[in-house]
């Protein structure tokens, strides 16, 4: 009935700029998915430690499934359940998002060229937690286990011994499930976009304390995206006169280093694009401020998803025209230790700037493939290039390469070190130097 309707209209429409407890936040998106549903899929991919829905809402022209050609992209909040303000303007982007559809051109497109997947809380018990709202650290930050989630996923460097927790599992199994291409996490605490890598080693630079990724200049691109859009953060004043961020970004390892941080597991292991995004000095700052953390942020967030449609994708397939899935797809010059490999479907996707790169496929067994392409800047075409590889002599479904679990950078660096033991000596060096001092 049209009154039922209108009910679930104003109830998707009426998101005021206050916290959203468990209740609420639920209620919110079941209210959006109902007055939405062509446009939005609401799931929960698992739950916290309490038992509360770690839920996902996806917008999109194809919400509840991935399309060949479509990325794949996402934005988590309030991984530290204290940390608050990222929670409460991904609600405000949803609700931005479904009523600019079909309203706002660019939005349309977006959402008819792209999948978003949005979590507005990984730690809904850290939050419920948090029974005194500070601007400092709380108790919150912890899931209910007292262990830190931005600490409890696989390390690419060293061994982490932390035991993985549902809600890492959850979002593990989440990555795994689907093509991601690029996404964000958001945090507070600091004002800054901050990206891969967070831990490091000799290989990656980290003797000049600073860790290098094989697409460090993709994700320089990425962090200013995201700078430069934000109302304040391009400007690089640190929260406190001890920290500046020249041009509002940082190498996750030049500001501080950690082991088992999201953004490394999800390049390394899941194939997508990930920075952090510190978006408040205050980690849990008082209602009445959270219209200006969206005004500040709208804009950013929007561009920032965007980027999802840098570089180039296609399918690789048969000489029947059928899907390799697990074939090898790499520029050349940017091996990743896991390699990047084809989905299901055949699809890959690799985020690239502007420029001349050499693409290479290859199907385990087979000769190689190469392509050079020139690559436009298609974001604003909402499609990175297209390129798609036949493999004419292939009639078989490939193996996955494998990608073992333990750190894999560590075996690079014990390579590197039989060829180059002066790096060694040097680092030693300099431990004895500041250990005589």
């Amino acid at each position: 009935d049209v009154v039922g309707i209108l009910c679930l209209v104003s109830v998707a429409a009426a998101l005021d700029f206050k916290y959203h407890h468990t209740e609420e936040l639920e209620a919110y998106l079941k209210g959006v998915h109902a007055a939405y549903p062509s446009l939005t899929h609401l799931h929960s991919i698992g739950r916290s430690v309490e038992g509360r829905d770690l839920w996902v809402l996806v917008l999109g022209r194809f919400p509840t499934h991935h399309k060949i050609g479509i990325p794949e992209f996402k934005y988590v909040a309030n991984m530290h359940g204290d940390e608050t303000v990222g929670r409460e303007i991904l609600l405000h982007l949803i609700d931005f998002l479904v009523t600019s559809y079909r309203r706002d051109p660019v939005i349309t497109r977006l959402l008819n060229n792209t999948r978003i997947h949005i979590m507005p809380t990984m730690n809904p018990d850290g939050f419920e937690a948090t029974e005194v709202p500070d601007c400092y650290y709380s108790r919150g930050r912890y899931n209910k286990n007292g262990e830190d989630l931005n600490r409890n996923f696989p390390d690419a460097f060293e061994n982490n011994s932390a035991n993985i927790q549902p809600e890492t599992q959850a979002v593990m199994d989440w990555i795994r499930n689907e093509t991601f291409v690029l996404s964000a996490n958001l945090h507070g605490g600091a004002l800054v976009a901050s990206y891969t890598f967070d831990n490091g080693n000799s290989v990656t630079g980290s003797l000049k304390g600073y860790s290098r990724s094989p697409d460090d200049d993709v994700f320089i691109h990425l962090a200013k995206t995201y700078s430069f859009n934000h109302a304040s953060m391009y400007k690089g004043i640190g929260c406190d006169n001890r920290q500046t961020f020249p041009e509002g970004i940082t190498n996750g390892y030049s500001w501080y280093q950690l082991e088992g941080g999201m953004q490394d597991y999800n390049y390394v292991w899941g194939q997508c694009f990930e920075i952090t995004l510190e978006l408040s000095c205050c980690k849990y700052p008082p209602a009445n401020q959270l219209e200006k953390f969206w005004r500040d942020n709208k804009v950013a967030l929007i561009e920032y998803i965007k980027q999802v449609h840098l570089g180039v994708k296609g399918q690789v397939t048969d000489k029947n025209g059928n899907p390799i899935p697990n074939a090898i797809v790499e520029a050349k010059g940017r091996p990743h230790v896991c390699p990047y490999q084809t989905n299901d479907q055949g699809e890959y996707f690799l985020l690239l700037l502007p420029g001349t790169y050499v693409i290479n496929a290859t199907v385990p067994g087979f000769k190689s493939m190469l392509a050079t392409v020139e690559i436009p800047d298609n974001t604003g075409n909402f499609s990175a290039l297209k390129h798609d590889f036949s493999f004419s002599e292939v009639s078989v479904r490939s193996r996955a390469a494998s990608c073992p679990k333990f750190p894999l950078y560590q075996e690079l660096e014990r390579a590197s070190a039989a060829v180059k033991p002066t790096l060694h000596i040097l680092a030693l060096m300099t431990v004895m130097l500041v250990i005589f001092k």
